[in-house]
């Protein structure tokens, strides 16, 4: 630690650099806090976690009584211990006693992105509701066909106020907040949706996982999936830097062509630009699809293809989808006990060796990188596991919930990480120094009490 510190001083160490190697640090001393707890008063099981992405101070929390609820995670209710414990209690809180309440679990809750007036939950009901933060009332509801799985909003999401919702029906739907109504669905899986995520890098570009096994990625602009993972397709560690990729050598051989005028280079660059990453996931499968020609290229969708659609992610259901921070790799779980990390360009299982798992199979975990996507927190039964994203190795094992974990969420704000359970608890893991830095601190304190005692004083 001390040595990151001299070589910043002495301008060896870029500032980037130097925040990195801090923050992981900061993430490889994780353990059980000592100085903050999260007082749950849900009757039921925590299944989802969320701390909202404006302020990074609100978490979010979802249970299987059908509650709600929204913690202060840098602000506490009350004191303990002589000031050292910080007890932080709801502060928001909804059940089955409101009016509009959910009368079963609820499955997922998310903040909406921009804005911490909103929030959206989805319940084992058949609804979604979205909830205003400030009356704690029910400003848009959707009625699905089936038990809603998860929930997702785009982060980066400019042109669209969309809720993905994967539910035990095939199809997957979006609703648009804005309009109250459903924008339109997705098919293409064979079974029931369990999770979805948004990409990090295109607010049109959706990933859903299904009890089929199928991973599939969705250009909510066009009908159809583009892309179908393939655990059969591979390829060794990490993509090559830029300047050694091949479709970047054959870009570049292209438009140094002579006799290509100014005006036509302009025109590729605007398409290039508008089909962003789509395009270059599109020319990845038509390597593997084989050329086609003509009119038909145009017409042959590759997610439709029956080559392509009928492949598999895992060997039973997809429990887990997480998009790295970058929006280069996407992180699956399944009910097989796998882990696998996915080259979102290329469509190909990179072949990560994660060490021997053992994951729940009948309902949704959350996974939770950290900010650097170096490392993946995983619930693993009755723990949680952090592995290191690129090897595969098991860093840290964070054992504290009695009953099976099912969700977890990095604070990257806090550089803490929290954990929910069956056991109806919320824990919160803290990084080591900061856990040294408040003790030694509360011992000072009690230090300058008993030097301000008089020796007569009883």
């Amino acid at each position: 630690m001390w040595k990151e510190f001299r070589d910043r001083e002495a301008g060896k160490l870029r500032p980037y650099s130097f925040a990195n190697r801090i923050k992981s640090h900061r993430v490889s001393s994780l353990q059980l806090s000592n100085h903050k707890e999260i007082i749950s008063s849900q009757s039921g099981a925590v299944n989802t976690l969320q701390v909202d992405l404006t302020e990074g101070r609100y978490l979010l929390s979802g249970a299987a009584d059908g509650s709600a609820a929204v913690y202060d995670v840098q602000r506490a209710t009350d004191y303990e211990g002589g000031g050292l414990i910080a007890k932080h209690k709801r502060i928001l809180f909804v059940d089955k006693q409101h009016e509009h309440g959910h009368k079963y679990a609820v499955s997922s809750a998310i903040w909406y992105p921009v804005d911490t007036g909103l929030f959206i939950t989805g319940s084992f009901d058949h609804h979604i509701n979205v909830w205003d933060t400030n009356t704690m009332q029910v400003v848009a509801n959707f009625r699905m066909p089936g038990k809603v799985y998860r929930t997702a909003m785009s982060s980066i999401a400019t042109s669209h106020m969309l809720i993905a919702a994967g539910t035990e029906d095939v199809q997957v739907r979006l609703c648009d907040i804005s309009s109250g109504a459903f924008t339109h669905t997705l098919s293409g899986h064979r079974d029931g949706v369990m999770t979805a995520e948004w990409s990090a890098s295109s607010e049109w570009v959706l990933v859903t996982g299904g009890c089929d096994g199928a991973i599939r990625f969705w250009d909510i602009r066009r009908a159809g999936c583009f892309l179908v993972l393939d655990q059969t397709q591979t390829q060794l560690g990490r993509r090559p830097p830029l300047h050694d990729h091949p479709s970047m050598k054959g870009s570049i051989s292209k438009s140094s062509i002579p006799g290509q005028s100014s005006i036509a280079k302009n025109k590729a660059l605007q398409r290039k630009t508008a089909n962003g990453a789509h395009s270059k996931q599109f020319s990845a499968l038509s390597k593997v699809s084989g050329p086609i020609k003509g009119s038909a290229r145009q017409r042959v969708h590759p997610g439709m293809l029956s080559s392509h659609d009928r492949a598999t992610a895992h060997y039973g259901a997809v429990t887990g989808l997480k998009v790295t921070e970058d929006g280069m790799y996407l992180l699956s779980a399944g009910s097989d006990s796998r882990l696998r990390l996915w080259d979102i360009e290329s469509g190909r299982n990179t072949l990560v060796n994660f060490e021997t798992v053992r994951l729940q199979t009948s309902k949704a975990i959350q996974l939770a990188v950290t900010e650097d996507s170096d490392t993946v927190f995983v619930p693993c039964m009755t723990s949680v596991k952090a592995f290191n994203v690129w090897s595969g190795e098991t860093s840290l094992t964070f054992r504290g919930h009695y009953e099976y974990v099912n969700c977890c969420w990095f604070n990257s704000q806090e550089q803490e990480l929290y954990t929910g359970g069956n056991d109806r608890k919320i824990l919160v893991w803290s990084p080591q120094n900061l856990l040294a830095s408040e003790s030694d601190e509360g011992s000072r304190k009690g230090k300058m009490l008993t030097s301000d005692q008089d020796n007569w004083s009883d």
